[in-house]
């Protein structure tokens, strides 16, 4: 056992918290406009998924010896208005869930793939099987919005650089230490590693999924 364990999974308790909060408010902001059902349904899904993730993620943090609350960022918990309702969810979808949700699958895949404890392994396959769901909603969510009168091809395409660098910077932020073989047991990857993910999901992801819809990188 190493202290990077238990400080990654200790942080990945807060980050489920603080998926689960913003998808509600994003969710909420969609019913003012009168969002599909089914599309209302699967956000709030992904409401209680978040908190599973947050149960799964404690279980692994105490099997690793943590004992302290998670580190949560209160003002973090929720989505501040900028534009118009109509802006604003595009924005949302777009910078959490096209973007944070897409990327979240292989690089969850990535860390589940040398991840043998059993305790964390279970945490991942739960996680990993949800992101793909996860995904999907923020892409389903932006054909409808494609379908309002709110040029959305545009907006999107002005914000996309900044977005991706915000997404960019978050992936550089964790240090250029190196793990050793007991954290990959435990489901975590290099650093370094989550910018290459990032990068190569930009190509494989991003840019047909964008440009499929009109959107260009």
């Amino acid at each position: 056992m190493t202290p990077l364990v238990q400080h990654e999974w200790r942080a990945r308790i807060a980050a489920e918290y603080g998926s689960a909060a913003i998808t509600q408010n994003l969710v909420l902001w969609m019913i003012q406009l009168g969002a599909p059902p089914d599309l209302l349904e699967n956000g709030l899904a992904i409401v209680s998924d978040e908190l599973a993730h947050a149960k799964l993620s404690h279980d692994v943090y105490a099997a690793a010896g943590g004992n302290e609350p998670p580190a949560i960022d209160r003002d973090a918990l929720g989505l501040s208005r900028r534009d118009t309702l109509e802006l604003d969810v595009l924005r949302v979808c777009t910078r959490v869930f096209c973007l944070g949700e897409t990327v979240a699958v292989p690089l969850f895949s990535h860390m589940r793939a040398t991840c043998t404890e059993p305790v964390a392994r279970t945490a991942l396959d739960r996680i990993l099987r949800d992101e793909v769901r996860h995904r999907e909603f923020g892409w389903d969510t932006l054909d409808w919005l494609l379908t309002l009168p709110i040029d959305a091809p545009a907006r999107v395409q002005a914000w996309l650089p900044a977005m991706l660098a915000e997404v960019e910077a978050s992936y550089g932020a964790g240090g250029s230490w190196e793990i050793t073989p007991v954290d990959r047991a435990w489901g975590l990857a290099a650093p370094s590693e989550y910018a290459d993910i990032l990068h190569r999901a930009i190509d494989r992801d991003y840019r047909p999924r964008f440009e499929a819809r009109g959107i260009a990188m």
